[in-house]
């Protein structure tokens, strides 16, 4: 006979585990660490409290789990890429395109992250993980600009933070404050050409940054 939880269901830790995760990320990143319930998270997955504080100790360790998952959740998408095989542009644009739509897509990450700034990034601090995690990020720009460079096609020095900031900023720009831009500009941000579009404009500004004449260099005349 199978096992089964306090609740009458088939004992599968990982799943549960998952299902916790899921519903804690929509739990705090609508109320925030101190708005978000633990009991509501128990309801909405048939679990209990004292099963959630198994698993991840407390409160704040199931959201610093969240935390974790939301940016292994981008970290795993940009790794399945395989961009080292690409050309430098195409590679680039590529990495651009997955931010993007990740961003567009997981309104929740753009949330949790917005809140957690808010804190100073208090919890986030504690987390050696999503120091780990983000580490992937910066070698994959730190290589293509690498191969860029090799190749002539990208002519600027650029730091490979600076660049991963000049992308995120742009998108997760557009899903953090779609609601007052758009209130301000009467523009709806998800609306598909104006996505297609800004989808592109970033792309072409990092492309053309990158591509110009790097502003340390020694120049005649």
């Amino acid at each position: 006979m199978a096992d089964r939880s306090e609740n009458g269901r088939k004992n599968d830790p990982q799943r549960t585990q998952e299902d916790i995760l899921r519903v804690a990320t929509e739990e705090f990143s609508t109320h925030g660490l101190a708005g978000g319930r633990v009991d509501a998270i128990a309801e909405r997955t048939r679990t209990s409290k004292r099963m959630i504080y198994y698993y991840f100790g407390s409160k704040e360790g199931l959201y610093l789990a969240v935390l974790e998952r939301s940016y292994r959740k981008i970290r795993t998408l940009e790794a399945d890429l395989q961009l080292s095989n690409l050309d430098p542009e195409d590679a680039l644009r590529i990495l651009i395109s997955t931010t993007f739509d990740h961003d567009e897509a997981n309104p929740d990450f753009v949330r949790l992250v917005s809140i957690e700034n808010i804190h100073h990034a208090a919890h986030m601090l504690r987390s050696e993980a999503i120091r780990d995690l983000n580490v992937s990020v910066i070698q994959t720009i730190a290589g293509i600009l690498e191969r860029g460079h090799a190749t002539g096609v990208f002519r600027r020095q650029a730091d490979p933070i600076d660049v991963h900031m000049m992308i995120s900023a742009f998108c997760f720009f557009r899903v953090s404050n779609r609601h007052t831009f758009g209130t301000i500009f009467r523009r709806d941000l998800s609306e598909p050409e104006t996505m297609r579009r800004h989808k592109g404009m970033i792309a072409d500004a990092v492309i053309s940054y990158l591509k110009a004449d790097d502003e340390r260099s020694p120049t005649g005349g």
